[in-house]
């Protein structure tokens, strides 16, 4: 056995899969009591009374082209919330282990946990948001399984330090799965953690194609991990997780010429994200700018209130956090087209 398996549900190591019909597309389907006919008006595309591949292969190498891995450690899914899902269930038992979060974060990491019954452990974010690696590695107790970390963080928007994040995979190595979500990661410089998969077993990686690629409304997204993680929460994940649709969409995205305009896309995202937090900065309602390496800002206003109504009379919707802890008069703000920006702003700019 793989020894990252270790740290999985043992009574999950002998499950048997549930065992969907066979994949046998070249022939009449008389075996999966699906409709024999059609709509006319359904979508172009595979016909929608068939079910879908269980698991797109095709999908799957194009994800593993995209992030340069080999298909083996990769797992497409709904996605990034499917992956948190499918993890808490693999590694933690109700009522006995737990997981790590650090807040402020992205609240799905909390809810996929008690949803399963897993406790919680929390170790706060610096003063920074930054990862106080130490506190984590101090707080992960035998009964953590799984280390929750996301950098580009949701909803302060910074990157967490690579030194730091690898110093506690090192020392984290036999003792726990730690899982990093990528959600954001276009937006920011380098690669992320994906060149350091093959070195640590126990690093799960979380990306997804609804931001970057513009794909929110199609749901897919992907866990990258040691194939021995992969095969097993492949077990877990629902059959025929992707619809048709979605496998269709996602192709269409990760071809070469799409990639290229999502590339051109993010370039003027963070070209974007630079004016825009430069102006807001130079509002009087506005306290701070929060640095970003994802599609939004983090911005304290001196009255939250204020900034969220004068935005929605422009017809602008914002993300309010202001109560929750440590982000007192704080908006998350994605950044929009240049028009609704410039709308945000001479919103905002008549606040006084």
């Amino acid at each position: 056995m793989n020894s990252v398996l270790a740290l999985a549900r043992p009574e999950l190591l002998a499950l048997e899969p549930y065992r969907h019909a066979a994949w046998l597309p070249s022939v009449t389907r008389l075996h999966a009591n699906e409709n024999p006919w059609a709509d006319p008006d359904d979508p172009t595309g595979p016909p929608l009374n068939r079910y879908p591949e269980p698991l797109s292969e095709e999908l799957r190498a194009a994800l593993a082209r995209l992030y340069g891995l080999a298909p083996a450690a990769v797992l497409p899914g709904r996605g990034s919330d499917e992956g948190i899902d499918l993890l808490v269930r693999a590694f933690c038992r109700a009522g006995q282990d737990r997981v790590l979060i650090c807040p402020p974060t992205f609240g799905m990491y909390r809810v996929a946990a008690e949803i399963q019954g897993a406790g919680i452990v929390e170790v706060p974010l610096d003063a920074g948001f930054g990862l106080d690696a130490a506190a984590v590695r101090a707080a992960c107790s035998p009964a953590v399984k799984l280390v929750f970390l996301c950098s580009p963080n949701n909803p302060t928007g910074n990157s967490l330090a690579t030194s730091a994040l690898a110093g506690l995979l090192d020392s984290l190595a036999g003792r726990a799965i730690v899982v990093v979500d990528e959600a954001y990661a276009e937006f920011a410089p380098g690669r992320g953690l994906l060149d350091r998969l093959p070195r640590y077993p126990e690093l799960v990686l979380l990306r997804t194609l609804s931001k970057a690629h513009g794909l929110a409304g199609a749901r897919c997204g992907a866990v990258l991990a040691d194939p021995a993680i992969i095969e097993l929460l492949a077990r877990l994940i629902h059959p025929y997780a992707l619809p048709s649709p979605t496998i269709d969409a996602a192709l269409a995205a990760l071809a070469p010429e799409r990639l290229a305009r999502s590339a051109a896309r993010t370039g003027r995202i963070i070209a974007e994200r630079e004016r825009l937090a430069a102006a807001l900065a130079g509002l009087g309602a506005v306290q701070r700018v929060w640095p970003s390496a994802a599609n939004f800002l983090l911005v304290e206003f001196r009255e939250a209130g204020a900034a969220l109504a004068a935005a929605l009379r422009a017809g602008l919707l914002l993300r309010d956090f202001s109560r929750e802890p440590r982000l007192a008069g704080c908006i998350r703000i994605t950044v929009g087209a240049p028009a609704d920006n410039d709308r945000l702003l001479a919103a905002l700019g008549e606040l006084r």
